[in-house]
């Protein structure tokens, strides 16, 4: 359903979320194209040998043109050194527009959204390896938050209770609250004190009933990497194509053959960002929008490379939204490569 603006400021946030989006499918068609027609080798049909790695990749943090360095990763990751085809299917538009390449499932149903915005068809000594992607792409000079999924407490409960994990009802009810949902606000709550300033439609981590926050931390501590795997690969149900493979544009590239690109195995990246931080709580001060006044300090849940919050959006106030960190790629490499020896 489009959003209706309820005001000029309204209608900015509105276009600028569809301008982003809109060139984020655009750089997945174009990596696609590219895959598809051979660009990365100069010819159509032509496979170079200088992108046909025996060994698996060494470094997650690369420069170059994002179809080149895509294919080398995948190729390099499955150890494929005589490619005979590649096929490539944008998926990316699917979920969001009803846009995309027709790929069908394994009951020969096309697919109707997938967590993988590109399918790369690898055909090799004879066999086919089927890679998904998710792709993400930054457009300014510094690294933002790249969003990762959008859902309802409810829903986010249901999906992980699909992939076997207990989630009790007092970690179910202290996500609802955290969200805001219609009965779980402060002003559904006749216990509210008259004196609190914050948000009165939804309540903030901090303020969370002890015995139901604790069970909601206890599910994102010892649950992390379940919950992670989730939410970069299984976030949507029956999905044909989850991804393998995950490719971000660090930030704005002035040439497109020279992009910073992170590139991972998703399977890695989950192990990366357990080993990078666990489940933790970081202060903040709401510094814009209606509450800008409120002056207390809050706190945000984060695990790993993950972080989350209420989205607050006007259709859909009570969306949860879980972010990648900005620049989680650097913060990443810096952890892997330990601290520094002192001279």
């Amino acid at each position: 359903m489009p959003l209706i603006p309820d005001n000029d400021q309204h209608l900015a946030q509105i276009l600028a979320g569809t301008s982003g989006r809109n060139r984020g499918h655009a750089f997945e068609k174009q990596l696609t194209a590219e895959l598809n027609c051979g660009l990365w080798a100069g010819a159509v049909g032509v496979f170079s040998p200088l992108v046909l790695p025996l060994d698996p990749p060494t470094k997650n943090i690369t420069n170059g043109r994002p179809s080149e360095e895509l294919l080398r990763f995948i190729l390099g990751s499955n150890a494929l050194s005589v490619v005979t085809r590649i096929k490539a299917s944008w998926l990316g538009g699917l979920a969001t527009s009803g846009l995309g390449d027709r790929v069908l499932d394994d009951n020969g149903q096309p697919i109707r959204r997938s967590k993988s915005d590109i399918l790369v068809e690898i055909t090799s000594n004879d066999a086919k390896t089927q890679s998904g992607v998710s792709v993400k792409i930054c457009n300014n000079v510094a690294s933002t938050n790249a969003q990762l999924f959008f859902t309802t407490a409810v829903a986010f409960c249901g999906l992980l209770r699909n992939r076997g994990l207990e989630v009790s009802l007092d970690a179910e009810a202290a996500l609802r609250m955290f969200c805001g949902d219609v009965g779980f606000r402060p002003r559904d709550d006749v216990a509210t004190p008259a004196s609190r300033k914050s948000d009165p439609d939804r309540w903030f981590w901090e303020e969370l009933p002890r015995l139901k926050r604790n069970a909601l931390e206890d599910l994102f501590s010892r649950h992390q990497r379940v919950i992670t795997l989730v939410l970069l690969k299984y976030a949507y149900l029956a999905d044909a194509y989850p991804p393998d493979f995950l490719i971000h544009q660090m930030w704005r590239a002035e040439d497109p053959t020279r992009a910073d690109l992170a590139i991972y195995e998703i399977d890695d990246l989950v192990e990366q960002s357990m080993r990078y931080k666990g489940f933790e709580l970081r202060e903040y001060i709401i510094r814009k929008g209606r509450f800008k006044t409120d002056t207390l300090g809050h706190l945000a849940p984060r695990f790993g490379i993950v972080q989350f919050q209420r989205g607050g959006q006007k259709q859909h106030p009570t969306q949860l939204q879980f972010n990648l960190q900005a620049s989680y790629f650097l913060k990443l490499a810096t952890a892997a490569a330990g601290p520094i020896e002192p001279l």
